[in-house]
């Protein structure tokens, strides 16, 4: 596999850095601070190039987790998604899972420093993707590292009349090396949990999710969260190293992952709760009016 042409920024004020591939779905693939590995790398870069195994964070369009169907209606008209056409990728039980641009190379760097990145999908004049989510519009992305923080705002900018749903997220996966997975304590704001099937669809049910803090132990989590408020704290702790994920503003769901067999823990923003665009509980983009969502990950 030929090597893919990286941009690599730099925090003018520490010595951290974080390394994204613009050609291939502006995966970040690293966020390293002194050397050390910060991001998950679970299968690696090839295994998400070619079969979409997650890794680093990608992000996740026009849908985050996966639906329930392969399709959806809006406005009154019926979308069918196909798999493995247009970007559509499934899960082991056949639902559609993270969306159509995993490894998308179709993204044009617009602004570049040593310390940010800006870039554009213009998705509405791309056909292929428009066959699984009809909605013209630009996606930008305005990622800033300084101050030892990671901060990634997503635009989304309709190109005609219609609005464009936001069903969107991120999927980072932390890690703190040299700490036991079973020492690392995770930290949540008060929450409302989204319990799910046997196939991880939201069940309609809610639960009231406390502030929460513990250590992992052999804990697993994959649960779902919406009423996340703008401004909302996670943190990861282990060691000396404490991880701060902020949801800054338009992402009010959340996941968390944190597999028993792997050294990491995904703290996923999220524009909508899972399955959204089936059960249309979710916000829009309005022509004139780009909407538009902030995480950081700050480093302590």
């Amino acid at each position: 596999m030929a090597e893919l042409p990286s941009v690599v920024l730099r925090d003018p004020s520490s010595p951290l850095t974080a390394t994204y591939l613009p050609s291939a779905g502006m995966l970040c693939t690293s966020l390293s601070d002194d050397g050390v590995e910060l991001l998950g790398q679970r299968r690696g870069l090839q295994a998400y190039l070619s079969d979409a195994k997650t890794m680093g964070i990608p992000i996740l369009y026009p849908w985050a987790n996966r639906l329930s169907a392969n399709g959806y209606d809006v406005d009154g008209g019926a979308v069918t998604l196909t798999p493995g056409v247009g970007g559509v990728r499934t899960d082991g039980n056949g639902l559609p899972m993270h969306g159509v641009l995993a490894a998308y190379p179709g993204w044009l760097v617009t602004e570049q420093s040593e310390s940010r990145l800006t870039a554009d999908l213009d998705f509405g004049s791309q056909p292929r993707l428009l066959a699984s989510f009809p909605f013209p519009h630009v996606l930008t992305l305005d990622i800033t590292l300084a101050d030892r923080a990671l901060t990634v705002e997503t635009t989304v900018t309709p190109t005609t009349a219609a609005p464009v749903p936001l069903c969107y997220g991120f999927h980072p996966y932390l890690t703190i090396p040299g700490v036991s997975r079973s020492e690392w304590t995770l930290q949540t704001p008060p929450l409302r949990h989204l319990p799910v099937d046997d196939r991880g669809i939201p069940t309609g049910d809610v639960e009231e999710w406390p502030a929460f803090s513990d250590t992992l132990g052999d804990r697993s989590f994959d649960d779902g969260f919406d009423q996340v408020p703008d401004g909302g704290v996670f943190t990861l702790t282990g060691g000396d190293r404490r991880i701060e994920m902020v949801f800054d503003h338009g992402f009010p769901a959340a996941q968390i992952f944190a597999p028993a067999n792997d050294d990491l823990v995904a703290i996923e923003p999220m524009a909508a709760p899972t399955n959204a665009l089936r059960t249309g509980v979710y916000c829009t983009a309005a022509p004139g009016r780009p909407a538009v969502s902030g995480f950081t990950i700050r480093l302590k």
